[in-house]
């Protein structure tokens, strides 16, 4: 039987047999952590885990069904003293920032070599949010402060943020504004260009960020 007052106690949500395996693993052969349970899918996870919490969870993304992100998202208000750590394949930028936004601590890949997987663990329990090198530079880069000067955006470019964060495609805001797509596609490189961002999902989370609109 695991004292569980001994150890981090840690849960594993990962649809792939192998890896949740090697895993759970990696975890007991650890002195100091503990692998207590273990959920396929995240509709299992969702009511094991409200049921029995534990400190950490490892959280895939790609699961069957409901994704990791969503099942952060719900059970989360229900664990605030559990951290979840995001450890998947992806290191897309919408993934990482929905799953801080959603709740997460942390955002491992899984080629994350073993030990720092145990490490980042640890460092979770004691406060920290440990991440991938390369997802670290991007959440920096995402949430850095633009300078002032070169962010300043027109009338008309605050006008079509605006309706690009009302999920307006170009024809459409061509259509509103009087004005050819191609003046359209002009205003939106320069949003990007101001705000710093290569996509419109980009460029809402700034806005809503920078209060643009």
């Amino acid at each position: 039987m695991v004292d569980l007052t001994k150890i981090i106690s840690v849960s594993i949500v990962e649809d792939d047999p192998v890896i949740r395996e090697q895993l759970a693993l990696l975890i007991n052969e650890s002195e100091d952590i503990g692998c207590v349970s273990v959920f396929a899918n995240a509709e299992d996870a969702m009511i094991g885990l409200v049921q029995e919490p534990h400190q950490v969870v490892l959280m895939d993304i790609g699961l069957p069904g409901m994704s990791g992100i969503e099942l952060v998202k719900r059970i989360k208000p229900e664990m605030d003293k559990t951290d979840f750590l995001m450890l998947t394949v992806s290191e897309d930028d919408q993934h990482v920032f929905n799953s801080i936004c959603a709740g997460a601590t942390g955002y491992l890949l899984k080629e994350t070599p073993s030990e720092h997987i145990l490490k980042a663990i640890r460092e979770v329990k004691k406060g920290g949010a440990p991440m991938s090198a390369g997802i670290a530079r991007k959440v920096v880069m995402s949430f850095r402060e633009p300078n002032q000067s070169e962010t300043m955006l027109s009338a008309r470019e605050l006008e079509v943020l605006n309706m690009l964060c009302d999920g307006l495609n170009y024809r459409v805001i061509a259509q509103k504004l009087f004005v050819s797509g191609h003046t359209v596609r002009a205003h939106i490189k320069n949003i990007y260009k101001k705000l710093h961002v290569h996509s419109r999902a980009e460029a809402v989370k700034s806005a809503i960020r920078q209060k643009l609109i």
